[in-house]
């Protein structure tokens, strides 16, 4: 044995510090943990996931920081009209009744037919939903008056005569046709729509805020508005509908100066505010769970998420070959005696054995380390080895009282028998104990009843919600609503590069004159990319909010959506969005807080200076990014699950590397949704990438759910589920038109299942209408028809 000779570099003879032998098997776990990982542990992400971030986030991502002066100019608009008519007076001064009056005068003023005038009021009533800062000291009181005014704004129907303003700017052909003929399109194109889009959105935005302090008055009137928003109340559709048209009108080119951010922004918190966030979804999904007769859910999954820890991420390239630099050098080194190593490994039950299967996936120690890196909880030597549980003495054969005449006999069959019995009895009680039956089952064996018995099924009972009335609004056009929202995800995501056919998706962002120096340069590029960051994150809640509440609503609903996000390349799409150093963008800080509202329009902004534009903010991430990364990692998910062929489309296009750098993210949710991704395709990936990434098949195995026969760390099913795309999306396409024609398309309905008329009398007494050329040719063809054609009177009685 050489193991005490050689030290320090390999070289006898040199006296170096004698190693220091591990305590015990944990520490060692832990040392050889510490050297493979090549990494220092970063802090968990303290991010909690919420329907959207908190309310002053909200409000003051509205505005590009372009638009700060126009902030004056409101003010300007609304101090003119409102001195006209009280005089000496502020706006916090006057009581409830002055402020109605003044609402409804400018309400009033809306109602002009000279663009100018009406856009000086729209400034004036978006000065008041803004909260009349001029008069606020604080933030605090800016965010008082917001709710005021807008509540205000809301009770005397400032809503109903904006939307009617902004489905007229969306038809103003003149001001689309002028944009479409400029080269270049700017701030100034988009000023009507953008006022409007901004007033809108404040409202919704602070109406939908429950604050437990507000008086009975207004949580009616947020009722109200809530039923009426999601209502074909205004113009004959959903105001979502409406939102969905200009975002389709914008990407076919025809009004390239619509100011998407805000549209998407407003069609975002519509959806919310209609429909309800996450925590109502699972109280709708209860409410309906005991309509249908189900058992009650096993937990609440955002709370089990919320619990959850980060786990350590994988190591990268870099530190993987680190690693093996350092187990090259620890060849050459006596770093622990033979006789230690013998000793550890004789007392040591959980020595690793994976040798037994692997003579052609590589050496023993290979298997060694990776079944090391693949314990989940280190344990110390006194928890494997614990002490010897004595034994009882043997007992005597049991004696029966004497009232037995005979001791009982059982044969090793009965036995056996009685064993297997009680066995498959426990064994079925303990399945069925867990079984979970899904809405989404009841839903489509009730769509199958229908289908099969169109006569005597009776009529669906069709529940008019929010969401049934919205997916009745898009049905006609979600194919094209779908393509929309991923062409312009694709322009604003950070991976895309700028091409000549792609959507301008910055018009309402850049300023007419282009910046001349460095400092402006540097301002406008983080007012572009936190432009493109809030889209990123409008379309992203705009989809899972959508998937979410029509996958509760009906089955079929989700699968139609679903299916036209995977045929316009969702899933590419959103792997070329991690395919990007996620970790940067992330903890991006393209922020400039002195220029958010409202401490813009409360203090003197200070001289603004390349190092302070560099710095940003102090923040540990950028919530709106990380809000982003894990709805798409959601959608994805959606899209995916229980889908063979998508699941395949994931290891077509090479998803494994690319998911597993989001790993590095730590952050509970996102990485659970990132495991479940990777869980649903290890066993496609091979056995040498399962063997090579057993710390990732471990956080699976810790914090995935697991289900009954799931093969998934195997992979011994491939050979059995051909990969037929085309099937399976045809038969589940077919299942959604049926669904789709039975339940919408009363025009179209079976022939063979239309009543018929068996009465003569009724027949011959109902009246048809002749087209005017048959009227006219009426004569040629009785002679053609009637008179001309012999008629054997005998066969036509028989």
């Amino acid at each position: 044995m050489c193991g005490g000779k050689m030290e320090g570099n390999g070289a006898p003879g040199n006296n170096k510090q004698k190693p220091i032998l591990p305590k015990n098997r944990g520490e060692f776990i832990r040392n050889q943990r510490k050297d493979s990982e090549g990494f220092s542990e970063a802090p968990d992400l303290e991010f909690e996931y919420a329907d959207s971030d908190k309310w002053a986030a909200e409000l003051s991502e509205l505005y590009s920081y372009t638009e700060g002066p126009e902030f004056q100019l409101n003010r300007k608009c609304f101090e003119e009209d409102f001195q006209t008519h009280v005089e000496g007076k502020r706006w916090v001064e006057l009581d409830a009744v002055q402020h109605r009056a003044h609402a409804m005068r400018l309400l009033d003023g809306l109602d002009v037919t000279g663009r100018e005038k009406r856009l000086k009021v729209a400034r004036a009533i978006l000065y008041m939903a803004q909260g009349t800062f001029s008069d606020c000291g604080s933030e605090a009181e800016v965010q008082h008056w917001i709710r005021y005014n807008v509540f205000l704004l809301l009770d005397v129907g400032t809503f109903t005569a904006l939307v009617e303003l902004l489905n007229m700017e969306i038809e103003n052909s003149a001001a689309c046709s002028s944009a479409v003929r400029k080269p270049a399109i700017s701030l100034a194109d988009s000023t009507d729509l953008r006022v409007l889009l901004n007033i809108m959105y404040l409202m919704v935005e602070t109406i939908q805020q429950d604050d437990p302090a507000d008086p009975p008055e207004w949580r009616a009137s947020r009722e109200t508005f809530k039923t009426e928003l999601g209502s074909p109340l205004y113009n004959s559709e959903p105001v979502s509908v409406m939102l969905f048209a200009m975002v389709t009108k914008f990407c076919s080119g025809h009004a390239p100066h619509f100011p998407m951010k805000k549209v998407l922004l407003l069609l975002w918190k519509t959806i919310l505010f209609t429909l309800g966030g996450f925590e109502q979804l699972q109280r709708l999904k209860v409410c309906k769970r005991v309509e249908l007769g189900l058992p009650r859910l096993p937990e609440d999954s955002i709370s089990v998420i919320r619990s959850m820890r980060a786990a350590s991420p994988p190591a990268s390239a870099s530190d993987l070959i680190e690693q093996q630099q350092r187990r090259t050098r620890r060849e050459h080194k006596a770093l622990i005696k033979q006789e230690n190593l013998d000793a550890f490994n004789e007392k040591d039950p959980y020595k690793a054995d994976d040798a037994r299967d692997d003579d052609d996936e590589g050496d023993d120690n290979d298997n060694n380390e990776s079944a090391l890196e693949a314990e989940p909880f280190p344990l110390e030597r006194d928890e494997v080895m614990p002490p010897p549980i004595p034994h009882p003495p043997q007992t005597d054969r049991v004696s029966f009282p004497k009232g037995l005449p005979w001791a009982p006999k059982v044969r090793e069959k009965d036995i056996e028998n009685f064993l297997e019995c009680s066995r498959i009895t426990s064994f079925i009680c303990l399945l069925t104990s867990h079984k979970y039956i899904s809405i989404a089952e009841i839903q489509i064996a009730k769509e199958e009843e229908f289908q099969k018995t169109p006569l005597s099924g009776g009529e669906e009972e069709l529940e008019l919600c929010a969401t049934e009335l919205l997916y009745q609004g898009i049905l006609p056009s979600l194919p094209q609503y779908m393509i929309a929202l991923l062409k312009i995800l694709l322009a604003a995501a950070p991976t895309s590069k700028a091409k000549t056919d792609s959507i301008n998706i910055l018009a309402d962002v850049l300023p007419e004159e282009m910046p001349t120096t460095v400092l402006q340069s540097m301002k406008l590029g983080v007012d572009v990319n936190r432009h493109k960051e809030i889209i990123v994150k409008a379309i992203s809640a705009i989809l899972l909010l959508l998937l979410k509440h029509f996958k509760l609503n009906h089955i079929y609903q989700f699968e139609y959506m679903a299916q036209h996000l995977v045929f316009a390349n969702c899933i590419p799409l959103i792997l070329k969005f991690f395919n990007q150093n996620i970790m940067s963008y992330i903890t991006a800080k393209n922020s400039i807080s002195v220029l958010d509202f409202p401490y813009c329009v409360l203090h003197d902004l200070p001289e603004l200076t390349a190092e302070s534009l560099e710095a940003g903010d102090n923040t540990q991430f950028c919530w709106r990014n990380l809000f982003s990364c894990i709805n798409l990692l959601r959608i994805l998910n959606k899209l995916t699950k229980w889908k063979h062929s998508r699941t395949m489309m994931l290891v077509v296009f090479k998803s494994a590397p690319i998911l597993k750098r989001a790993l590095k993210v730590k952050q509970a949710m996102m990485q659970l949704y990132v495991l479940k991704l990777l869980k649903v395709q290890t066993k496609y990936l091979g056995r040498q990438w399962r063997k090579s990434n057993m710390k990732t098949m471990s956080a699976i195995y810790q914090k995935v759910r697991h289900r009954l026969n799931d093969d998934w760390a195997y992979g011994n099913d491939l050979d059995a589920r051909p990969w037929d795309f085309q099937a399976e999306e045809c038969s589940l396409r077919a299942s959604i038109e049926r669904f789709n024609s039975r339940r919408y398309d009363k025009a179209v309905g079976n022939p063979e299942f239309s009543p018929v008329d068996n009465c003569l009398q009724s027949v011959l007494g109902q009246k048809v209408e002749l087209p005017d050329d048959f009227q006219m040719n009426y004569d040629l063809w009785l002679e053609r028809e009637v008179f001309s054609k012999p008629i054997c009177w005998e066969e036509l009685l028989q």
